[in-house]
């Protein structure tokens, strides 16, 4: 990539500065190049004078210009320049630039793709949330960053596979079986009494009618535990079922769906309790089974087998956590959790290096919360149930594509509003419809160019000199780094302000430069142009999981 390019020549720059005795020998931190703000200031600017000025008691701006006489020549860049209080400001050819236009027709969809990832396998878990009850935007939070990143990966050249971690076992799927035996029996007019840990909410009442409708009364006349058993199976069914259509509503797939109790029928489960206690790792006391987690840090031990027998769900995920490096082989896990988890990470992590594993394979991502408002009004209650409101209920009010939208523009550690009529409006000033919009002019464009029989496969790109399609350009050259750096960060928030910006970049260019006119030649040239955009616009939404239409 250009920009590493740049960043090795002005760290050899520095060296040979040291070497000459131009600037004192000290210790040379990483060299990073960025995109200056002012776009005057040129297209690269590194600040390492800066950075490295107090070490060497000398002048930053010297230290600038020392490193600039000595910079080995980068055929892309046409003028370097010092600019105080000591950067060092490259400049892209304009020549250059516009060859790239030819480099991103030809590419067409693989524009974009980096070799990052060197194909190694990652896996990544998300949403995985209990399926005892409907998905709120919390979890869809999750969803959409976690299928998100995976598109960003597999961009960037790693092996990818998208996970939910399915909980069929444990005491929670219990209290799920015998709450809905309860409102079964509720439904059929016969005593039923929900335990009082049970789930409650209006759903659960209308998945036990539901049940009736289907199955009458036929669960009526077992145990209360055989009920539990096979009327619990079934309202487990539907409500994945549930939880599976309300994600593929969102345009969320997973190439795999993980059960939990597969942990305990072969002898994964067995076989990581025995390893965490070879290890030294296992401590028996007060009746109960612990992780001895101190020993490696941690400020307490946790409870793996409780006194009565049963296994917590931590000892589970360490099974299941086991098996995703020992038994499938990936080379980095990332988990996207709620924010409920953020006490589970560091043990999760300890875990790790008890069974031998280095916990930096192990990435967790801790999603915030999510407050609904509607014209600043915070939106607590469904009007349709009466309890939460559910992704459904918000994906069917303001669809797919503003929903993800939306949920990608924060950084996951950040909590975040979702105003649902903002995410409704049909202006500019909802950033999805600024987008979308920006692709369907494109192909209005090209709508046009057709009608008129215009073959723009021999324009001449050179032709291209306003400011308006150089800056244009400038924005498309940087999607490979977004994908670099969103790669690298796992942070998945900076592809929609990519894509905003290469919007503006191309209504403005739109609104100045009138592409299909009586020059036949700029009209080739500026056709070229806005087929690399709509391309790459394209791209990036269809990375972010929207739709890129061609009318609105």
């Amino acid at each position: 990539m250009l920009k590493d390019r740049i960043a090795r020549v002005l760290r050899q720059a520095a060296i040979d500065a040291q070497q000459q005795g131009t600037i004192p020998s000290v210790t040379l931190p990483e060299v990073t190049v960025e995109h200056p703000q002012n776009p005057a200031h040129g297209d690269y600017a590194c600040s390492l004078p800066l950075k490295i000025a107090r070490a060497a008691r000398m002048s930053p701006m010297d230290i600038a210009k020392a490193m600039a006489n000595l910079m080995a020549p980068i055929p892309e860049i046409g003028r370097i320049n010092v600019a105080a209080p000591g950067f060092i400001n490259l400049t892209l050819k304009n020549s250059w630039i516009k060859q790239q236009v030819e480099l991103m027709i030809e590419m067409g969809e693989d524009y974009g793709n980096i070799t990052l990832g060197q194909g190694s396998r990652v896996q990544i878990e998300f949403v995985s949330v209990n399926p005892t009850g409907p998905l709120h935007m919390g979890h869809g939070r999750g969803a959409v960053l976690g299928s998100t990143m995976a598109n960003i990966l597999s961009t960037a050249g790693y092996r990818v596979e998208r996970e939910y971690y399915l909980n069929d076992a444990g005491a929670q799927i219990d209290v799920f079986r015998q709450s809905l035996v309860a409102y079964y029996r509720q439904a059929l007019g016969l005593p039923g009494e929900v335990p009082p840990d049970g789930y409650l909410g209006n759903y659960m009442v209308d998945l036990a009618k539901e049940i009736v409708a289907e199955h009458g009364d036929r669960f009526a006349a077992l145990s209360t535990e055989e009920a539990a058993m096979q009327l619990g199976q079934t309202g487990f069914d539907k409500m994945v079922e549930a939880i599976k259509k309300d994600l593929t509503l969102l345009g969320v797939e997973f190439d795999t769906w993980f059960s939990e109790k597969s942990l305990y029928e072969g002898s994964q489960y067995e076989d990581t309790m025995a390893r965490l206690n070879q290890n030294g790792y296992i401590a028996e006391r007060e009746g109960a089974t612990w992780f001895a987690s101190s020993a490696l840090g941690e400020g307490k031990d946790n409870v793996l087998i409780r006194s009565n027998g049963t296994p917590t769900y931590f000892a589970s995920d360490i099974a299941y956590h086991r098996n995703k490096f020992c038994e499938r082989g990936f080379d980095k896990v990332i988990d996207i959790w709620g924010a409920d988890h953020q006490g589970h990470v560091p043990r999760m992590k300890a875990s790790m290096s008890a069974l031998g594993i280095d916990p930096d394979r192990l990435e967790i991502i801790i999603t915030q919360m999510v407050t609904l408002k509607r014209g600043g009004e915070e939106v607590r209650l469904s009007k349709r149930s009466g309890d939460i409101v559910t992704l459904n209920e918000v994906i069917a009010e303001v669809g797919r594509d503003a929903c993800r939208y939306f949920f990608l523009a924060r950084s996951a550690d950040s909590q975040m509003e979702f105003d649902l009529e903002l995410a409704k409006k049909q202006s500019t000033e909802n950033p999805v419809y600024y987008i979308q919009y920006a692709h369907a002019r494109a192909a209005s464009i090209f709508r046009l160019a057709e009608e008129k029989c215009i073959d723009y496969s021999s324009g001449d790109i050179t032709l291209l000199t306003t400011e308006q399609e150089l800056v244009l350009i400038r924005k498309m050259l940087q999607f490979p780094e977004i994908i670099e750096v969103s790669a690298n960060s796992l942070e998945p928030n900076f592809l929609p302000y990519y894509a905003q910006d290469l919007a503006t970049a191309f209504h403005n260019f739109y609104e100045k430069c009138r592409v299909v006119s009586t020059d036949e030649g700029l009209t080739m040239a500026r056709l070229k142009l806005v087929s690399a955009t709509k391309t790459l616009l394209a791209r990036a939404l269809a990375l972010m999981g929207m739709a890129a239409p061609e009318k609105m």
